[in-house]
């Protein structure tokens, strides 16, 4: 009779116990299987850097496309596209040309203007100096009223417009080139600004007045 090995399976009797060596499925298992499933995703440190990184990229672009948005809404010539361009959105290379001209465009109107505020305050300062001399020939009036009220001759006007006009003329007379048109009226403006201030022209006076008077007296 052929020999049965020993690890051969024989059929179970009815009511026969199972072998200890009967695989049998572990409730510890499914359970350890079930659990590993479960078990929630562990981020790593390349993971998070990468995360990190991403929201930071694009944080920067956020902000420099707002950059751009508040350009174009504050530059006024952002705001009037070019026909030739029509509806399209406006490159950044157009908007940040536009925004250097525009700037550039301001810094010459406020250099116009501090050119302007310069020549007011001349002329506020001319006006000061003209209100001054007014307000001390009413005083001397006030002071002297019978003075003046003798007939002053004609030649006595003469006099006086001469010499100022003779001081004037040397004035005028070293300052003029006449070499050339253009040259000469640069420098009878250049003339007038120096040597026709309402301060000089005041001293000038006094200065004749005080000669006349010596020569009268």
């Amino acid at each position: 009779p052929a020999l049965v090995p020993a690890c051969a399976s024989a059929p179970r009797a009815a009511g026969a116990p199972w072998s200890a060596h009967a695989h049998v499925a572990s409730p510890r298992a499914d359970d350890e299987d079930s659990d590993y499933h479960q078990e929630p995703y562990k981020e790593s440190y390349k993971d998070r850097r990468r995360r990190a990184h991403t929201q930071a990229e694009q944080k920067r672009r956020n902000a420099i496309k707002k950059g751009y948005d508040d350009l174009q809404a504050i530059v006024p010539t952002c705001e009037q596209q070019d026909f030739s361009i029509g509806s399209q959105k406006l490159s950044k290379a157009i908007v940040l040309q536009k925004t250097i001209d525009y700037i550039q465009f301001l810094h010459k109107e406020k250099k116009k203007q501090e050119e302007e505020v310069a020549t007011l305050r001349k002329d506020v300062m001319a006006l000061k100096i003209m209100k001054v001399n007014y307000e001390q020939i009413v005083k001397a009036h006030q002071d002297n009223p019978n003075e003046g009220k003798e007939q002053v001759s004609d030649e006595l006007k003469f006099n006086v417009f001469q010499g100022i006009m003779d001081s004037l003329f040397q004035s005028f007379n070293a300052s003029i080139s006449v070499t050339s048109f253009q040259e000469l009226s640069a420098c009878v403006f250049s003339w007038i600004e120096e040597h026709c201030k309402p301060q000089t022209l005041q001293d000038i006076v006094i200065g004749v007045l005080h000669q006349l008077k010596s020569q009268l007296y």
